[in-house]
């Protein structure tokens, strides 16, 4: 299988020199799921937003591949037009980032909107997605998203993102701010819909239940060095020290549980 993404020799410097991204090279095979953990400003942000360009390599290239690029094989995301680059590229962001003053229907069509498409087909298609996300477009597409839960809002702002059928799909922690029995409906509901549509994903966690459960690929960034590219078994069976830690602070909290009902036993 080819790829999809691959970033060659990335590497990000801020204004003021700091390294953000240091030397990264990986693939992401087309039709899968590749999913980036780390600690908070070990890069992962960063990586991401390099594919559709909101952050620019100092250093290195990203290459994409896709029918949506006109493209057979992988070509430099330096060679297209910014603008169609980032439309053709489904982004999903922890807030949804909706329009608060347009309802569900317009919202969900928006790209549509801007590229010109006919208010019938963008409705049409609103209402197809409505579903796909499990949202009936008879009770919420003309609503506006004040008057949405979150997991609905994150349900809208998928939907938004699929709106123009790309190939790439990049989630910057969807569901960080959503309840867990509400997180756990919506990582179901992903799993099933990206099954079925068969793209690739860059999704970006702190999460690591949600890296195994969503994930067929694992990626561990530390200070903006990649630490480890593993399947899900290999990552959780993995002696490495970095991925052994995260592996250690995800079990916390069992093992805690564990330590009390024995301690209740003795």
């Amino acid at each position: 299988m080819s790829a999809a993404v691959e970033f060659r020799n990335v590497s990000v410097e801020s204004p003021q020199g700091r390294l953000l991204l240091d030397d990264i090279s990986l693939s992401l095979e087309e039709g899968t799921i590749t999913v980036i953990l780390g600690r908070s400003g070990s890069g992962k942000t960063t990586l991401l937003r390099t594919v559709n360009r909101m952050v620019e390599p100092t250093r290195g290239d990203v290459l994409v591949k896709g029918q949506a690029f006109a493209a057979d094989k992988a070509k430099s995301i330096r060679t297209f037009d910014l603008i169609s680059l980032r439309r053709s590229m489904g982004y999903v962001i922890q807030e949804t980032g909706l329009f608060p003053h347009l309802n569900v229907e317009r919202n969900v069509g928006m790209v549509l909107e801007a590229e010109g498409r006919p208010r019938e087909e963008r409705i049409r298609r609103s209402h197809e997605l409505l579903k796909a996300v499990e949202l009936d477009p008879a009770t919420f597409a003309e609503r506006l998203p004040h008057q949405l839960s979150g997991g609905q809002r994150q349900r809208v702002g998928l939907a938004r993102a699929l709106a123009a059928e790309p190939r790439i799909l990049l989630m910057d922690e969807p569901f960080g701010a959503l309840d867990p029995l509400t997180r756990s409906e919506m990582q179901d509901m992903l799993r099933g819909l990206l099954n079925r549509l068969k793209m690739t994903v860059l999704l970006v966690t702190h999460d690591l239940d949600e890296a195994l459960f969503l994930g067929e690929r694992i990626v561990l960034l530390s200070e903006g060095k990649l630490v480890a590219s593993l399947g899900p078994e290999e990552f959780m069976r993995s002696s490495q020290p970095e991925i052994a830690a995260y592996v250690c602070a995800y079990h916390r909290g069992e093992r805690n549980a564990e330590n009390r009902e024995r301690e209740g036993r003795g």
